[in-house]
């Protein structure tokens, strides 16, 4: 994956404007391959409206699992050994192999400190 591509959509490249909008994914840099799910009980099947922070442009998500308000997010399919990156930092690697839409968490990320 190419680290702009967010959902299919390269940053930058989704609707403008999400003002008045409630997300329910933020993304903050247009590198990240994560998410943060920013609503209380989010279901498996949800089309999340998901909002880049960096230059506010949005698109569309599904949510392949029941995910926790302030857990993440794959924004496309992750291969095990993968970095993942949220806020533009480097914050271990995939374990597992992880789907687009799908729970990142400590089941599937490990630290790369040891």
């Amino acid at each position: 994956m190419a680290t702009s591509e967010l959902a299919g959509t390269k940053a930058g490249e989704g609707t403008h404007g999400t003002a008045g909008k409630n997300p329910h994914l933020l993304v903050h840099e247009a590198k990240d391959t994560v998410g943060v799910v920013v609503v209380e009980g989010l279901k498996a099947g949800t089309d999340m409206l998901c909002v880049v922070t960096h230059d506010d442009s949005d698109f569309r998500l599904t949510a392949k699992h029941d995910i926790p308000i302030g857990h993440k997010v794959a924004l496309a399919d992750i291969k095990s050994g993968d970095t993942i990156w949220k806020y533009g930092q480097d914050i271990g690697k995939a374990v597992a192999d992880i789907g687009k839409g799908e729970h990142v968490h400590v089941h599937n990320v490990k630290t790369k400190r040891w």
